[in-house]
Parts: structure tokens; C-alpha cells; sequence
């Protein structure tokens, strides 16, 4: 059998956890059009009869503007090391562009055998497809190149067929029922961060922290408390909206996603805590005995 780690590196927004979403044929990243949405290295885990494809989502690779994109550039380029393919990602209805150019130069030492996947081909017509390989194909050794739509799955199967091809022989890393490494209750808290990030657009910052306090789950119910952290009242206000109504519709919205993934019915509750200092965060965390997602920062 062939099995082994492939990593999905790239600007922010470029599809990665769309992309990884897509390959497993089920939720366990979430997505948004923010720069920072995925904070920890997500592990999915792609099996068939041939082979076993450990995929890490990296968080996206950008100039960072503050602590948090530095930690966040730090955790990519871990994951670029130790693994045995890396996936390159351009959005390519954005085009080839200079934070594209500052990630492959990070890459020119690899070891491993680089794909350059140019995603979401179903937005661009086929001459600028065309144009865009011309461009970007002599600009690094690429093992393989290719245009997929993580959107509409165009060319994942072809993809995965590509990886097996790369992958060493070796026993299966994880059992057969095993998709992520990442447990229950951390996928329901990032559910919530995605309709957080989602609905509020600009207005919150990616650094809003949601953890899991409560969940009760008995044969065909689910009880979920969700806490949102954030660090300041004004983003509190925005959260919970007008009679409490931005809070409800990020409630409804996760729960459904919650539904999909338990295959059961969730009764969820959502409450917003300002704590300013991170520190304090922190400690109100541990003392609740919830683990921070992003303990690094």
C-alpha cells in the first residue's frame, strides 16, 4: 500500500481548505474570504483500497502584518519539511502574483516534489487558463501541473490519481474511520468561527476564538454550548447585532452544518465574552478547562 503526508501551501484565499473539503468529500476546514481563517494545521485523511493521503491544510502565506500572521507563516513552513509532496495553490482568476513569487522562493530548497494546482478554473475562460501555465510553468521545477476547481471538483479525482504516483510504499498511518486528527468539539467551535467570519465580513477581526463548553450527546440529540471570545466590547455589539439578531443567524447557520456532520439533531447555544488581554484569555480558558485553538499566540 502507499501512504504518506501531502501538504496544500499558498497565499490566503487561494482554496486550500476548499480544496481539502473537496478531496474528502466531507466538511472539517472552514472557509472564508479572510486572510487567516485557517489557524492550526488541519490534518484530513484520504482512503481507498491503494493508498492512504494525509493532507495538511496550512494556514496562508502572506507578508505578516502582525504577530499573529507571523506565528500563523511559521506554522506553513513547519509543515513544508516533513512531508512527502507539497501542493502548490494560485487562484487562478486572481493570476500569478508577488506573494505567489515570495512562497515559491521559500520553496526553492524542497526536497519533496512540487505540484503547482492552479484552482478555480471554473471562473476563468480557457485562454487565460492557457496563458497563466505559459506564465508560471518556467518559474519553478514543477513535478506536475494542474488546473482544478475545488468549487466544482473538477480534476480532484485526476489530482489524487497524480499524488498516489509520488507516494512511498508504506503501512496506513491512521485507521480506516479516521478523516482528521482534529477532534469533535474543535470542529463544532470552528464551525462557529466560520459563520462569525462570514456574516460580520470586515468588521471582525480572524483573531475571534470560539470553544466548545458544553456537549452532551445522547442517541439522537446533541447539546452544544458555544463560547466567542473576542477582545474588545465593539466587536461583542457586532456579534450579537440588533436584538440579538447577528448572534441568532450565526447560531442557525452553524447548526446546520453541526446537523450535517453529527448526523443528528443539535440544540445550540452561543454566548459572547469580551477579554481584553490575551493573557486573561488564556487563564479564563484553562480555568474552564477549554484548550485555546491557537495557543501559539
Amino acid at each position: 500500500m502507499k501512504a504518506g503526508f501531502v501538504s496544500l501551501v499558498g497565499r490566503p484565499n487561494v482554496g486550500k481548505s476548499t480544496l481539502l473539503n473537496a478531496i474528502l468529500n466531507t466538511k472539517i476546514a472552514i472557509t472564508s474570504d479572510k486572510a487567516g481563517t485557517t489557524r492550526t494545521l488541519i490534518q484530513g485523511i484520504y482512503h481507498d483500497e491503494q493508498s492512504q493521503i494525509v493532507f495538511v491544510d496550512t494556514p496562508g502565506i502572506q507578508k505578516p502584518m502582525h504577530k499573529l500572521g507571523t506565528v500563523l507563516n511559521k506554522k506553513a513552513y513547519t509543515m513544508v519539511q516533513d512531508v512527502d509532496l507539497i501542493l502548490f495553490l494560485i487562484d487562478a482568476k486572481a493570476g500569478f502574483g508577488k506573494g505567489d513569487q515570495f512562497i515559491l522562493k521559500r520553496l526553492e530548497n524542497a526536497q519533496q516534489p512540487v505540484f503547482l494546482l492552479l484552482n478555480k478554473i471554473d471562473q476563468i475562460p480557457k485562454e487565460k487558463l492557457l496563458e497563466l501555465i505559459m506564465q508560471v510553468k518556467d518559474y519553478y521545477p514543477f513535478q506536475e501541473i494542474i488546473p482544478v476547481s475545488a468549487l466544482t471538483h473538477d480534476n480532484v479525482t485526476h489530482l489524487i490519481d497524480c499524488i498516489k504516483q509520488y507516494l512511498p510504499m508504506h503501512e496506513p498511518y491512521y485507521s480506516d474511520e479516521e478523516i482528521t486528527n482534529l477532534s469533535v468539539r474543535f470542529l463544532i467551535g470552528e464551525m462557529v468561527r466560520e459563520k462569525v467570519l462570514q456574516l460580520t465580513h470586515d468588521e471582525v477581526p480572524h483573531s475571534v476564538t470560539c470553544m466548545v463548553e458544553t456537549f452532551e450527546e445522547q442517541d439522537s440529540i446533541v447539546n452544544i454550548q458555544v463560547l466567542i471570545v473576542v477582545d474588545r466590547d465593539s466587536l461583542k455589539k457586532i456579534i450579537i447585532g440588533k436584538n440579538g439578531q447577528m448572534l441568532k443567524k450565526i447560531g442557525s447557520m452553524a447548526r446546520r452544518d453541526m446537523e450535517a456532520f453529527l448526523k443528528k439533531k443539535v440544540y445550540l447555544s452561543t454566548y459572547v465574552k469580551t477579554i481584553s488581554n490575551w493573557r486573561d484569555r488564556e487563564k479564563y480558558l484553562l480555568e474552564l478547562g477549554l484548550k485555546d485553538s491557537d495557543e501559539d499566540v
